[in-house]
């Protein structure tokens, strides 16, 4: 078995590479509109955005930067095949621009641009991001009434296109060894995420931009496995450090990412090359998971009904009978934007 995955370094408001309908899932995490760290990159794809911000304009710079989102995910929609999903990390923002300070509703902003070209909304995950700040109360100390919340949230955003998908009779066979475990569901398909700390923003690099705005490596492992069968295309318009080529390539499915500053090409690059031993973690991880979860029930006296083809271990229902995790072994350079990697399936030991 085989997977591709293709990096281009430019603006993801152009896809040509990409064909109409050629990706199912998208996975992503656009810079933030009104985080302080993003103003430059917004405005030097819109002038407007940086005269906004000197005159003290924060509504209108949110729009103007929300607007330059637009232009991508209208992008996404043509290459999105008919009933793909839209997974999108997204945050709001709090911020004083000008006298005032304010919340800028991000993600109110996204679900009205994805309801404009039609898309289904289904319920969103909160990711929820403890602050370490040893100050978490601001505007007025101990005293009413100017003290405002902590905002320790994100959202993950879920779009789907055209209604729900139809597998055919041709890809079921990837559809069942695609599924996941009974324990990992009842987990994964909360609205509430807070078990996934945030990912260290620090980047390695004199020649990257300062900070990062990676999510964790699980975020993205979860949504592709949760809205995607192996073998699925999954795009990322804003590839940052790669960690959505990096939780394909881990979940047995293809990828391509888009990503505007080239310093990053080494730092995906190295990141791919390294599936091979991620692989084999990321999967012997979730199957010791599972028979420690078989072991808790057991010490509880419950029992199982069916048991898994492939492994031969209990689950809990027959839609699990075919699990089959394919391990990364593999990776072979194509080009500096190609990489493919090769699969053997995992034996079921933990």
């Amino acid at each position: 078995m085989k997977t591709v995955h293709h990096i281009f370094f430019k603006n993801a408001e152009s896809m040509p590479e990409l064909a109409p309908g050629s990706v199912n899932l998208v996975v992503t995490s656009p810079p933030y509109p009104m985080i302080e760290m993003w103003d430059e990159m917004f405005s030097l794809l819109n002038y407007k955005i940086a005269d906004s911000l000197k005159c003290g304009n924060g509504q209108e710079a949110y729009i103007l930067m929300n607007q330059e989102l637009d232009k991508v995910w209208v992008e996404v929609d043509r290459v999105l095949a008919s009933t793909g999903m839209v997974c999108i990390n997204m945050g709001d923002a709090t911020r004083k621009v000008g006298d005032r300070f304010r919340l800028y509703p991000n993600h109110s902003y996204l679900i009205h641009s994805f309801q404009s070209m039609g898309y289904d909304v289904l319920p969103p995950v909160i990711w929820r991001k403890t602050s370490n700040k040893p100050t978490k109360f601001m505007g007025s100390g101990m005293m009413p009434p100017n003290a405002y919340v902590t905002l320790e949230h994100e959202y993950i955003l879920i779009f789907r296109k055209d209604g729900p998908r139809k597998v055919s009779r041709e890809d079921m066979p990837k559809r069942k060894e695609s599924s996941y475990f009974w324990e990992e569901r009842n987990q994964w398909f909360s609205d509430l995420w807070s078990d996934l700390q945030g990912t260290p923003q620090d980047l390695p690099s004199s020649h990257l931009r300062n900070r990062n705005a990676a999510f964790p490596f699980q975020l993205a492992y979860r949504l592709i496995n949760m809205y995607s069968i192996q073998g699925d295309w999954i795009l990322d318009p804003f590839l940052g450090t790669g960690t959505t080529t990096l939780a394909a390539a881990c979940s047995a499915r293809n990828s391509v990412g888009y990503e505007l500053d080239p310093h990053f090409r080494k730092l995906i690059g190295d990141r791919i090359m390294e599936v091979p031993q991620f692989s084999d973690k990321v999967i012997s991880q979730r199957l010791a998971s599972h028979h420690a979860f078989l072991k808790k029930r057991s010490s509880e006296n419950k029992s199982w009904k069916y048991h898994s083809l492939h492994y031969k271990f209990g689950v809990i229902t027959r839609s699990e009978e075919s699990i089959h995790f394919p391990v990364a072994r593999n990776v072979e350079i194509v080009d500096k934007n190609q990489y493919h990697v090769f699969y053997e399936m995992s034996d079921g030991k933990s």
